[in-house]
C-alpha cells in the first residue's frame, strides 16, 4: 500500500537518503535541492514522501500555480532501488485520489522526452502534451473530472 505523507522535521532525513539511478540526475533534482525549493516557495509548495509500508521510497513535490489555478507536480522521484516495481504509477494514483488538484480540474507537470521511463509513465497514465515547453521539458496535462469543492491546500 502506497501512502503520501507530508515531509517535515520528522522525516526529511529519510528523503535526503533517497538516490537517483545512474544518469537520472540530468532529469530529476536531488531531494536536498527539492526540499530547499519547498522551503523557499513554502507559501505554495508541499512536499510529500512516498511510502511503501513504513519505508520512504520516493517523493513528490506539488506547487500551486495561482495564475492557472492548478496544482503542478514539480518534482517526482522514486529511489533507484525501488524503480520498475510499479511504485511510480501507484504514487500517481494515490496523489490523484487523495490530494487536491485545484478548480481547473487539471494536473500539470513537465518531463523531458529523453527521460523515456518517466515520459512513458506519465503518457501511459493519461498525461498529454500541452504544446508548451520549459527548456527541454514538455509540459504534460492530465484532465480530471470537475474539480472537487474545497480542495486548495493551506500551507
Amino acid at each position: 500500500m502506497i501512502k503520501l505523507t507530508q515531509i517535515d522535521e520528522t522525516n526529511f532525513l529519510e528523503c535526503f537518503a533517497l538516490r537517483l539511478d545512474n544518469g537520472q540526475e540530468r532529469f530529476v533534482s536531488s531531494p536536498i535541492r527539492s526540499l530547499a525549493q519547498a522551503y523557499v516557495y513554502r507559501d505554495q509548495c508541499m512536499p510529500f514522501g512516498i511510502y511503501a509500508g513504513d519505508k520512504m521510497i520516493g517523493y513528490v513535490m506539488v506547487i500551486y500555480d495561482r495564475e492557472e489555478q492548478t496544482y503542478n507536480i514539480w518534482h517526482f522521484m522514486i529511489d533507484a532501488a525501488h524503480q520498475r516495481k510499479g511504485y511510480g504509477k501507484a504514487a500517481l494514483i494515490r496523489y490523484i485520489k487523495t490530494k487536491p488538484f485545484g478548480p481547473s480540474g487539471t494536473v500539470l507537470l513537465t518531463c523531458s522526452p529523453e527521460n523515456q521511463a518517466a515520459y512513458a509513465l506519465y503518457t501511459d497514465f493519461g498525461f498529454c502534451p500541452t504544446g508548451r515547453c520549459d527548456g527541454k521539458e514538455q509540459e504534460l496535462c492530465l484532465k480530471l473530472a470537475p474539480a472537487r469543492p474545497n480542495t486548495e491546500i493551506k500551507v
